[in-house]
């Protein structure tokens, strides 16, 4: 492709009232995905520019997820992107269930080795982005306005945006668009609507999240299954803990006042021996609505989605960023060779290889859900099965080294990322 090797500008120039600009890959969004994506195509020699709607303060304290699967890790840190990681991350190697005033450790790298690094996504995505920016000298426009991508289905995509501050419309030619603009993505909205399939599941249920000026009550993650509802501790730092309760979806937080939700936290995760809550100021309370949706294919023409564009797994099970990144390492290696060599093999391959994943982490999102949410469903089969389930997990080797892998993710090849 003769333009796929053109640089990618430093910054604007001009007055005129439309400013044209080349480069080989334009990314859209600055989470992890488009980060560790930029990064890739930087190494490669890859000039891309980096379109966010947000600051880079904003992105950088977003609160959001904390658990890395080690694989993840350890091809982040192939690509030079783990140092910070490395050194500020804990390892949590084992959780426990609080069923029926009892407390049940699972230890999922037990026959694995393996582990989760928890380190919430404002920290990474400040690494990710100071690698790219301030380190390699790479371009990100922040709080751009009015993204359109263009000519998605011919050899010479753009993607058009307003300056903020000027008011001035810009245009980047290139050879590919990579859309890692999350759930309400503006990529994945310029795919025409009967070349996509999306599937969607909703749980009916919401969960209330709560991040409390108070030190963690247990050394890892604490879930709590109860008829009352679902609730998880989940330490953050010495001093902030992560909490969530199961409410009705749609809930309004101002429902839920200091005293009732230390009230129901206490109830819901009483167990035999288990440490006392230690209380603390709520400094963040909001409803999630638990729901997930796969986006298939994963790329129309020169267009490709990564992350959130793509795919939502609701936080029952602590997947989403994971598998954002592995969006983004397999997105990367396709996009740096097809820009180098001119093969677009791996772009072809690209949507299959995703999904195969993704698919398999819908799947155990919901077998989780089900497990944590029978006590409260009201229903007493669903109950049941669940009880069934969390038997079969404590008392068979093959059960639960199963679960870890999965809970893990220790079933990627991360050699290839």
């Amino acid at each position: 492709m003769a333009d796929a090797a053109v640089p990618a500008p430093s910054g604007f120039s001009g007055t005129s009232a439309e400013e044209a600009h080349r480069t080989s890959v334009v990314i859209i969004g600055a989470g992890p995905a488009g980060l560790t994506l930029a990064n890739v195509l930087h190494a490669a020699g890859v000039g891309c520019v980096v379109l966010e709607a947000e600051s880079r303060e904003f992105i950088e304290q977003r609160p959001r997820a904390g658990f890395i699967e080690e694989w993840v890790v350890r091809a982040l840190e192939r690509h030079g992107l783990a140092d910070r990681l490395l050194e500020r991350a804990e390892r949590q190697r084992a959780f426990e269930f609080r069923w029926g005033g009892e407390r049940h450790v699972v230890e999922p790298g037990r026959f694995s080795g393996q582990s989760h690094f928890v380190y919430p996504q404002p920290l990474l995505v400040t690494d990710l982005a100071a690698a790219y920016v301030d380190a390699a000298g790479g371009d990100i426009r922040f709080r751009v306005r009015d993204v359109r991508p263009e000519g998605i289905d011919t050899d010479r995509p753009s993607v058009s945006y307003t300056d903020p501050e000027t008011g001035v419309r810009h245009r980047i030619d290139c050879a590919y668009i990579a859309g890692c603009d999350g759930a309400r993505s503006v990529a994945r909205a310029a795919i025409p609507a009967d070349e996509l399939r999306i599937s969607r599941l909703d749980y009916g249920i919401g969960w209330l999240a709560l991040l409390a000026e108070a030190p963690p009550s247990a050394e890892g993650v604490v879930f709590g299954l109860h008829e009352r509802g679902f609730s998880a501790h989940m330490a953050r730092t010495p001093e902030v803990t992560r909490y969530y309760l199961e409410c009705p979806p749609g809930d309004d937080p101002a429902n839920w006042s200091h005293d009732r939700i230390w009230r129901e936290l206490r109830a819901r995760l009483a167990a035999t021996g288990a440490q006392p809550l230690a209380e603390g100021r709520i400094i963040e309370k909001t409803v999630l609505d638990m729901h997930n949706y796969v986006v298939e294919p994963m790329g129309y023409g020169r267009l490709y989605l990564a992350g959130e564009s793509a795919h939502l797994v609701a936080p029952i099970a602590a997947k989403g960023m994971n598998l954002a990144i592995h969006d983004a390492l397999l997105l990367g290696r396709a996009l740096g060779t097809a820009c180098t060599t001119g093969d677009e093999d791996g772009l072809a391959r690209y949507s299959d290889a995703c999904l195969r994943k993704v698919w398999q982490y819908q799947e155990f999102s919901q077998w989780l859900s089900d497990v944590m949410h029978g006590a409260s469903s009201g229903d007493r089969f669903r109950a049941g099965t669940a009880e069934a389930r969390l038997r079969q997990l404590f008392a068979s080797d093959a059960a639960a080294a199963a679960f870890g892998e999965t809970y893990l993710g220790t079933a990627t090849d991360i050699e290839t990322l």
